[in-house]
């Protein structure tokens, strides 16, 4: 049996072996013992991984979350033992109060044996906000890389506004690993497009080239060059051709700063599960636990003990602690005193990033919210919004977004003096121009939000399907991005029901951890933005109208701050209702329509305006019972969207007006008579509803 060696004056290279042989050997153990796994791209990527956190990258493992860190991007998120390996050699310490006990090891040697199991920090994905030390939830492939993108558009903007002459604050580098599956992914080839078009100089992509995927080798469906599809999108691209050869690696990282306008993409060779000699590249070494006999082959190839379980040598702790710890450390002090000085030359700004930092808003950025007067004609939800981004914008410097091309009809652009444009040459601007990428749009904006900055991004409600992968990660890493749809329904009329969303509301309101908002006039929107702003950890969906809709007269009907509660009691006629009315959206003021007929007649109407299921249902069940009490069964909903999930609040007597077709191609006049979203059905609904109720009691 072969022997670590244990003399106390091990050369450097025989250290860097120990502790590259460690994350391997930990990997083949944790997998193993799960049963469950990715074992190959960990084995063959092992030296890479240890040369850019040992010898690069400015990280401090006892304080993995300071500003101007370098920031690791595991796209590969099978690989995850790799990051945890990291994290536990490099004593990487808890930052996150909401889930980690504060300075504790962030991963330990006993989470890695619990590698893939229930409540571990070693989970099979790399997850952010679990575990300190992982900067983006991966695990889809492409979002990894995608989500640097947003880090390193961060960075550039950051260092505009906040480095001054003699203060530095950020010059941060973004390393995102990927392999073969990221890079056939759509989302990563948008997000590149756009890197390179912005020369993000900062960002470095490193392609594990291995020609393996979970059905088998490459050739039999990806063999494009994807060194000229870089160079076409205006990357610099750099070869190292031995995932071994850490001198060449270590080389190849440390001439990244030379490479002015440019991102950089490193493709490396590697042999996916390099020292399992049976299983090299096969699919069995990525998808699957090498197996007993295996186990024992490959850790007698890396001279290591065959039946050590989850061994780490202490050299291996003190290899990483005089590396990556004493240069992460010295980087972080020095930076903190850089920090300390700026607060005196520049407090205003400095108090901005500690704001930003704590994902905290500035007094008074809610001061320029508009408020509508009560107008018959109105205006279009998406109008509402635009005045208020303007408004939180002038206020709140480090927020900022754009659209996947539709800028002008989102009304999403920024217009006051000095929002600018965020290009190559301009990185402090404020609008940014995703171009019609919703895909990478979406991660892109994780990418910010991860970097604390307040990111929104726009597209018409039916496009959320391109962004849909990316926003429900960012629901999963608890992310405020902002998502601005508009065109939610059939105010597009003439385009069809390519462009009118249907299933879209219903599909996001199922999303755990997202409020989404449908809100019903243009003072419903401005709450809306009100709520949603106060939001630290929760994403946001507006879907909006194109169309105008008439601003109500709050002096007649409920308060529009109601929208915090969810659902709130518009119209009442001030003794015990018999029947509710129940909208959304455009649908509000035509059911305030059809209340005002019923209440001439004297029906003890009410109705409910319900922009946000999910903040309804957060509210105590005694205010829920006060919008919706138990006894009035007769409920009618209307939205023009799928019907289903009504049946919560309508109950089993009631009704839905709402869409069970994917619309028509007409104006919206047309349509709207065409599915019954006019006040004549609803009063028609709302009449045989009441008749039936009625005839009930009367039995009773």
């Amino acid at each position: 049996m072969n022997a670590i060696p244990r003399n106390l004056a091990l050369s450097p290279a025989d250290t860097e072996l120990l502790s590259i042989n460690t994350i391997r050997t930990l990997t083949i153990d944790a997998v193993q013992k799960a049963n469950s796994g990715h074992p190959g791209a960990a084995m063959a990527l092992a030296p890479l991984v240890y040369t850019l956190w040992n010898r690069i990258m400015r990280f401090d493992p006892a304080d993995p979350i300071w500003p101007n860190r370098d920031r690791f991007v595991l796209s590969n998120g099978h690989a995850s033992m790799l990051q945890w390996s990291i994290l536990h050699l490099t004593r990487t310490c808890a930052v996150n109060a909401d889930y980690e006990k504060v300075g504790a090891p962030a991963v330990t040697l006993e989470e890695i044996k619990r590698f893939r199991q229930l409540d571990s920090k070693a989970p099979g994905h790399p997850e952010y906000h679990w575990v300190s030390g992982v900067e983006t939830t991966t695990g889809p492939l492409g979002q990894g890389v995608a989500t640097s993108v947003g880090m390193a558009m961060a960075e550039k903007f950051l260092a505009n506004r906040y480095n001054k002459p003699g203060y530095d604050l950020f010059d941060y580098r973004v390393y995102a690993l990927c392999g073969d599956g990221c890079m056939m992914e759509g989302v990563a080839s948008e997000a590149a497009s756009l890197a390179g078009h912005l020369g993000l100089d900062n960002l470095c992509w490193i392609y594990d080239n291995n020609h393996i995927t979970i059905e088998g080798s490459t050739s039999i469906a990806f063999t494009e060059d994807v060194i000229a599809r870089f160079i076409a999108y205006r990357w610099n691209v750099m070869r190292v051709g031995d995932a071994n050869d850490i001198e060449r690696i270590e080389e190849t990282l440390r001439s990244l700063p030379n490479t002015r306008g440019r991102p950089t993409l490193i493709v490396i060779d590697s042999h996916i599960g390099y020292g399992a000699p049976h299983v090299q590249d096969t699919a069995e070494a990525h998808g699957d636990p090498l197996g007993a006999d295996e186990v024992r082959a490959a850790k007698r190839n890396y001279g290591w003990p065959e039946d050590a379980q989850f061994l780490v040598p202490p050299e291996v702790y003190q290899d990483f602690a005089q590396g990556v710890g004493v240069r992460g450390a010295e980087a972080r002090r020095s930076w903190l005193e850089k920090l300390s000085d700026y607060r005196l030359d520049h407090p205003a700004l400095a108090t901005e990033i500690e704001q930003m930092q704590r994902r905290e808003l500035p007094q008074g950025w809610d001061r320029d919210l508009p408020v509508f007067a009560a107008d018959v004609k109105g205006i279009a939800g998406r109008d509402a919004s635009g005045a208020a981004l303007n408004a939180i914008a002038r206020n709140v410097a480090w927020f900022l977004g754009g659209s996947a091309d539709v800028g002008p009809s989102n009304r999403t652009t920024l217009k006051f003096a000095g929002a600018g444009d965020f290009q190559a040459q301009t990185p402090g601007g404020r609008n940014l121009h995703f171009g019609i990428r919703e895909h990478a749009m979406a991660a892109i904006c994780s990418g910010l939000a991860v970097s604390k900055l307040r990111p929104f991004c726009a597209t018409y409600f039916i496009f959320s399907d391109y962004a849909r992968p990316a926003l429900r990660l960012a629901a999963l890493m608890e992310l405020p991005v902002i998502y601005v749809f508009t065109h939610d329904a059939m105010g597009d009329g003439e385009d069809g029901p390519t462009h009118q969303p249907i299933e879209h509301l219903l599909s996001l309101r199922a999303m755990p951890g997202i409020t989404v908002f449908r809100p019903g006039d243009a003072n419903e929107v401005i709450e809306a933005y009100r709520h949603i702003l106060r939001l630290r950890h929760r994403p946001a969906v507006l879907a909006l109208s194109r169309q105008p809709l008439p601003t109500l007269d709050r002096s007649r009907y409920g308060a529009a701050s109601g929208v915090a509660n969810g659902a709130y009691v518009l119209a009442d006629a001030g003794t015990s209702p018999e029947l509710i009315l129940i909208a959304t959206g455009s649908e509000l003021s035509i059911a305030v329509q059809a209340y005002e007929t019923l209440h001439s007649e004297g029906v003890r109407c009410r109705v409910v305006s319900m922009p946000s299921w999910d903040l309804f249902e957060q509210q105590s069940a005694a205010y829920r019972e006060s919008v919706l009490p138990a006894l009035v069964t007769a409920r009618l909903a209307i939205e023009q969207g799928s019907t289903l999930g009504w049946e919560r609040y309508v109950g089993p007597r009631g009704r839905v007006i709402g869409m069970h077709t994917f619309g028509a191609s007409a104006p919206l006049k047309a349509l709207q008579s065409r599915f019954g979203f006019e006040p004549a059905s609803i009063l028609t609904v709302a009449r045989e509803m009441l008749a039936a109720s009625r005839a009930d009691e009367m039995r009773s």
